[in-house]
């Protein structure tokens, strides 16, 4: 799915037009952002945004993982597994699924630790708990009521920021602001730029950390790309960040096409991205998401091997904040559950 470029508009005559039914929709959404979830029976760490499209999730909670094994604990990621034709629950095999069965995120995500998928988040639960974890990631799922989350942070791109602000189909806000707002425990800022400024101050004024990252290309995909030539491609929810990632990080983009979120390439279209960048003596260049989505049980086939992947990680400003705020919030939903 390609975002309306109206969502992106301070006004539009197409997002007033559509207000009844975001105002239906967000009704809804609120309503069920209040209903109690399952308890896990372990804390529940949730990786959000209020509005629908990329903003930084999975890097995000690539870097939370990190983080909790080297606080000795053992998180496992339970994810929706979008884009998979798999219902689950069932834990993702990278040398058996591919992300037609499982999803891209929860694919690449198997690399470096447990990825449980389960369309139904509940069902999950018991699956990922007998992966011996200590923390549950959920990968989304903050608007979701069906799991009760310890923690709720929220990721939001420092340029893109909500766009209008409105609900869904007026804008891309998943649910209004306000409740959304109130169940943020934490917001993580990604990159420079002022449109998430209004959202953090009200963030702050609530008593709530608001903490800044960055994404910062892998040494070894930057080296690979050290003086070449690129055509970007991507399919995701914000390619335009991707390419201005690879430009900030001094590779040479001469060309870069975007296409919908979650696109499922061909074999076609993946030929004529070669072909073209052979021509033009150019290194062929996409995200780990989108290389995984092209990657079979027994990894790339041959027809996608010219592809560089360029690897981001997520870096906090100020990481010890960061550490505090996970080490205290798994030490009171642990005390919670004590006192139960």
């Amino acid at each position: 799915m390609r975002e309306p470029g109206f969502w992106h508009r301070p006004s539009s005559w197409i997002a007033s037009l559509l207000s009844p039914l975001a105002v239906l929709y967000g009704a809804v959404a609120a309503r069920r952002m209040r209903q109690p979830g399952v308890d896990a029976g372990i804390p529940v760490i949730c990786v959000g945004n209020y509005h629908v499209g990329g903003a930084g999730k999975t890097p995000t909670v690539l870097a939370l993982a990190k983080l909790l094994r080297e606080l000795d604990e053992r998180p496992v990621v339970l994810s929706r597994g979008y884009g998979g034709s798999l219902a689950g629950p069932v834990k993702v095999d990278r040398n058996r699924h591919t992300a037609a069965d499982v999803g891209d995120e929860p694919l690449m995500m198997a690399a470096s630790l447990p990825v449980v998928v389960s369309r139904d988040r509940a069902a999950g639960l018991a699956l990922a708990r007998a992966q011996d974890a200590t923390v549950i990631l959920m990968d989304d799922g903050f608007q979701n009521p069906s799991v009760a989350k310890d923690c709720c942070l929220i990721v939001i791109d420092a340029t893109r920021g909500i766009g209008n602000g409105r609900v869904i189909p007026s804008g891309p806000l998943r649910a209004p602001l306000s409740p959304q707002l109130e169940r943020t425990d934490a917001l993580i800022v990604v990159g420079e730029g002022s449109a998430a400024q209004t959202i953090a101050a009200d963030v702050a004024s609530r008593g709530k950390p608001v903490l800044s990252a960055h994404l910062k290309p892998d040494p070894a995909s930057l080296a690979a790309l050290s003086g070449t030539r690129a055509l970007a491609f991507a399919g995701i929810g914000d390619p335009a960040r991707f390419f201005n990632t690879l430009r900030s990080s001094g590779v040479d983009v001469v060309r870069n096409t975007a296409f919908a979120d979650h696109h499922a390439f061909t074999k076609d279209e993946i030929a004529q991205l070669t072909g073209d960048a052979k021509r033009e003596g150019l290194t062929l260049v996409t995200t780990e998401k989108d290389l995984a989505r092209l990657r079979g049980p027994d990894g790339l086939p041959d027809w996608a091997q010219a592809i560089a992947p360029f690897a981001v990680t997520l870096q906090f400003d100020d990481a010890a904040a960061l550490r505090r705020l996970v080490t205290d919030q798994l030490f009171k939903a642990r005390a919670r559950r004590l006192r139960k």
